[in-house]
């Protein structure tokens, strides 16, 4: 442990600032402990607080304005590419662009404490053409409130922090296996909460070259486009014919759906 706490000293802002920018760019790994830590060893005098504050703000900003300017580059599959690696998959697209719709670029100040938002924030900035300048203040505050509520954590309760330090060093290995063992478990039941909700969803689905099939066909089908409109406005293509519709204007606007055919519906 006290080789540990040495290194930390020697090249703790190094540290601090690769294990942040990581997972902000996405990475599985988490900031949190790392930023109380550099709290911790700030409360006793071993670092700086406000440079382990200025590092930890500096990296968040530089992750998240590579984001950025990729989903500017790139457009919604970006922003699908992220989702379909989160845990929550069938819900991180569509929960981002609500929350951004509804709050804009202040939904930004809080981005960083919302799992899965927090990388998907920045790209969906950059899709729907957020200002570069608007963005960076935004983002730039958002990421200063994150570091600062954890470090500033770290820093106040450095005298606990440190006895918990003592403990794993004491228990040695157990307590790893128990860490590891708790985000296994974690891991295993979002996998199979996801799978029952699947299973419970029982919605015909179609291949793109079976619906191609159909068409060549000429049956009769009623095709929605039900994209966000974000990612419409990134990528206005759509099938011939089809109805763009997004799934808040469904109450309103329903009756332009005929019931008399059937209904194929697609997004991003």
């Amino acid at each position: 442990m006290d080789a540990v706490i040495d290194v930390m000293v020697r090249h703790g802002y190094a540290i601090h600032f690769g294990w942040v920018f990581a997972e902000q760019i996405g990475l599985p790994i988490p900031a949190v402990p790392v930023m109380m830590a550099a709290g911790a060893l700030a409360g006793t005098g071993r670092l700086s607080l406000a440079a382990a504050l200025a590092v930890a703000g500096i990296a968040s900003l530089a992750s998240d304005t590579i984001w950025y300017w990729i989903g500017r580059a790139r457009g919604g599959r970006v922003l699908g590419l992220l989702c379909r690696i989160s845990l929550e998959p069938d819900s991180c697209v569509r929960d981002t662009q609500r929350t951004f719709s509804v709050h804009g670029a202040k939904s930004l100040l809080i981005a960083k404490f919302v799992p899965g938002f927090s990388t998907a924030a920045p790209p969906l900035a950059g899709i729907i053409g957020m200002p570069v300048l608007r963005f960076t203040v935004f983002t730039g505050l958002g990421g200063l409130i994150w570091a600062g509520l954890f470090t500033g954590l770290g820093w106040l309760f450095s005298d606990q922090l440190e006895k918990v330090a003592a403990f794993v060093q004491t228990t040695g290995s157990w307590a790893l296996a128990l860490v590891v063992a708790a985000f296994g478990a974690y891991i295993a039941w979002k996998f199979v909460s996801r799978q029952r909700f699947l299973r419970r969803l029982r919605i015909a689905r179609i291949t793109p070259e079976e619906l191609k099939a159909k068409l060549d066909a000429g049956e009769s089908l009623m095709l929605v486009d039900v994209r966000h409109q974000a990612d419409f406005d990134s990528e206005p293509s759509i099938i011939p014919g089809a109805l763009h519709l997004t799934t808040e204007e469904l109450a309103a606007r329903h009756g332009e759906i005929p019931r008399e055919r059937e209904i194929v519906l697609y997004c991003t």
